[in-house]
This record gives structure tokens, sequence and C-alpha cells, in this order.
């Protein structure tokens, strides 16, 4: 690493230029850190960076933010840290505010809605893919496939809540582990209260004032995605399935296709796909009074989203050559992680289910109640749009968004040729 830090000048410039680039999901958004500071920089070393990495994997939220928000105050403080934060998430979250409203505005043209036919097919290979890479890492031995079935089973059949699945596993994780016979390194001294004081007051802030006097609406939303904020582990795929049962089923912002678009579109732009969240608040804005409320909905989203993800680091980045040392801790994460793979295996269900068939519907079987899709609803042009999907980004290794791209115009052309 190099003796001088760099200077603020540089770290906008170099956490600007990821911020932009950082298309491709957690994989190659880490990549992406990866190669510009380690690498071509050496800002930080390769120790650094992977120890860094298995923190984040520790916290609730998007560990790609969260890495980058880490890089940046290890480099240059808490000013660094904001820069490295906020440069990840403010391109992504301006391209999802112009997709959001020119989705409200158009996106029941009936050419919009064949477009949308080929994106959510792709988003079924999307999910899929990140069930498999999850998969692969997470599944390696018999406990953790025995975890991840039981949180599939319980999200699928009984409806379970997510943090639920996700407190229990990672009980069950820390229980489990095995004890290290190497001390931890020494607990270091920080100001945790000022930090707490701070950054929990600034998260609480607009909560605290809309439950006081805040449109009610306005409040639900605020009070839910805070709570989404602090069980997001596992990444956007694994919380998708937890906002979908609230959004969708329990409040009835937003409808099963407006989810999957919102993923769908999500995926297009750069930064976390957690973004996806400023879109469905966008949505269920929109819905509730039109495109001023949207904006009001997307930024009280975004804040309530993100600025945990700051609490978090700023509260234990000092301790982090300490968490290292926790083998409880690891253990935990490590079953969170199996946990998230039946999550992630029942929203890739759900996906399908919605967009293959025109009708789902459920089936209740004693205590279990399942969906169940109508089979004389089959969608045989969605189908045929999956498997090119798939093709191109599976064995052909196309870029995300250009399949992205040519499946919408696919869709819109087959939805021309029905008509």
């Amino acid at each position: 690493m190099t003796t001088a830090p760099p200077s603020l000048a540089d770290l906008v410039r170099v956490f600007g230029r990821i911020g932009l680039l950082s298309f491709g999901g957690p994989a190659a958004q880490i990549a992406l850190m990866h190669r510009e500071l380690v690498e071509g920089r050496t800002w930080l070393t390769e120790e650094q960076f992977l120890r860094a990495l298995s923190f984040c994997m520790l916290l609730p939220g998007p560990e790609a933010m969260q890495l980058a928000t880490y890089a940046g105050w290890r480099l240059r403080g808490v000013a660094g840290g904001l820069i490295g934060g906020l440069l990840f998430v403010v391109p992504g979250a301006l391209v999802i505010a112009a997709l959001a409203l020119l989705y409200g505005a158009y996106g029941e043209l009936p050419l919009v809605e064949a477009a949308f036919v080929g994106v959510k097919a792709t988003v079924v290979v999307i999910v899929l893919q990140a069930l498999w890479r999850l998969g692969r890492k997470a599944l390696k031995t018999p406990s953790r496939w025995m975890l991840a079935g039981l949180s599939f089973a319980g999200i699928f059949a009984l409806d379970l809540p997510f943090p639920l699945i996700i407190l229990a596993a990672g009980i069950y994780g820390a229980w489990s582990a095995q004890p290290s016979d190497v001390p931890p390194p020494p607990l270091p001294a920080a100001r945790l209260a000022r930090t707490l004081a701070v950054w929990g007051g600034l998260w609480l802030a607009p909560i605290a004032a809309l439950w006081a006097a805040g449109p009610q609406f306005l409040t639900d939303l605020a009070l839910f995605f805070a709570k989404l904020a602090v069980v997001t582990f596992g990444g956007a795929y694994a919380v998708l399935a937890y906002m979908t049962q609230t959004v969708v089923s329990e409040k009835g912002w937003i409808d099963t296709e407006q989810m999957i678009d919102a993923l769908g579109l999500a995926e297009t732009t750069p930064g976390p796909l957690i973004l996806v969240t400023q879109f469905v608040g966008m949505l269920a804005g929109a819905a509730q009074g039109g495109a001023g409320l949207a904006l009001a909905a997307g930024a009280l989203v975004l804040w309530v989203t993100f600025v945990p993800c700051f609490l978090w680091i700023f509260l234990g980045a000092p301790y982090v050559d300490w968490i290292a040392g926790r083998p409880r801790l690891s253990g935990a994460l490590s079953a969170i992680t199996a946990a998230v793979v039946g999550v992630i295996l029942n929203l890739s269900v759900w996906f399908a289910a919605h967009v293959f068939f025109n009708t789902v519907g459920t089936a209740t079987i004693g205590p279990v109640t399942m969906i169940r899709p109508a089979l004389e609803g089959f969608d045989a042009r969605a189908a045929l749009l999956c498997v090119a999907a798939a093709l191109a980004l599976m064995w052909r290794r196309w870029p995300l968004p250009a399949v992205l791209a040519l499946a919408a115009v696919s869709g819109a052309l087959t939805g021309l040729a029905t008509v």
C-alpha cells in the first residue's frame, strides 16, 4: 500500500468511475473494485481487501456498496467513506428515477407490455444464475443443504417471514460453529456511542417525523423499508421474496407484474441491485398520488435503505480485524448464506410461475399453501424467450445489458406479430 493516502479529488475520480461502470451485480462490482483499488493503484493490499469483503458479507445490505464505503473510509476516514458509498449509489439512483417515471407514464402501452415479456423471461434466467452461483459456494456440507431445504420449505409452503428464517439460521450457525484455539486480536477503541448517535439519528429522523405528522402512506413506506434494510442478508435476490410478500400480497402497493418489471429494469442500471427498492417505492408513490409523490417516495426509500449502510460501516470498520477472528460470527454467516439459497429458490419458482403462466392461484393442503399455476394459461412465447436468454447468457456469455435489450426487442416484435 502506498505511504501517502490519495487525495479526496483522486477518490472522487476513481470511485466515480467505479459507480458509473458497476453493472453486472455484486460479483462483477467487487471484481471492478479489486482491479481499481488493489491491482491498479495498490491503495489496499490483497489481505485488507479480502478481510473487508468478509466483514461486509456479515452485514445486512448490499455488500459491494458497503465495500466501496469501507475502502473510502480506510483511505480517508468518514469523508472518504461518504465519497466511496455515495458515488457507488447515486448514478444508478438517478437512472432508476428516470426509468420509474417513464415506466409509470408508458408502461401500460401494448408495445411496452410486449417488450417486458422478454425482460421478464430474462429475469428468470438471471435469478437462476444467482441461485447456481451462490449454491456452489454455500452448500458444501450436508447441514448447509439441510438449511437450504428447510428455508425453501418454510417460505414456499408455510409462508414464514424472511427475518425469522434468517434469525433461525444465524442462531444455528453460531451454535454449531467450531471454536478456535487462536485468540482474537485485541478489541480496538472506537467512538461507538457518537457514531451510533449521529448515523442512527440521521437514519431514523425522517421516520420519526413522518410518524409524528406525515401521511400514512409515507410512514408505512418508511417503516417497512427501514425494517428491510436490517434483514437484507444475502443480497437483493434473497430479500426480494420478503419484499414481494409485503408490497404485493399484504400492502397491495404494486402488482406482481410490476414487481418483476422492477427487477428487470434494476438489472440494466449501474450500482447495487437493491436499488430495486427505490423503483418499487416510486411505483407505489405514483399509484397513490402521481409523479410528485413518486419522487418523494423514491427519495425516502433511498434514505432509509442506504443510510444504515453507512451506519454499519462506520460502526464496524475499526473492528474488522477483531471480527475476522470470531469463528461463531463466521459460522452464523455461513448458515445464513445457506438459508438464503433456499429463499432464492423460492423466488425462482415464484418468478417462473408468474412469467410462464397467465394465471397463478394457490392450493392449500392442511397447513401448507403453495402457488398453483393454471396449465391452460401457459405462455409459450415467454418460455421460448427465456430459453433464448439462457443460451445467450450462459452459453454465449453475452453481457447482461445487451441480452436484456435484445430480449425486450424480441418481445416487442413477437407481440406485434400476434396483433
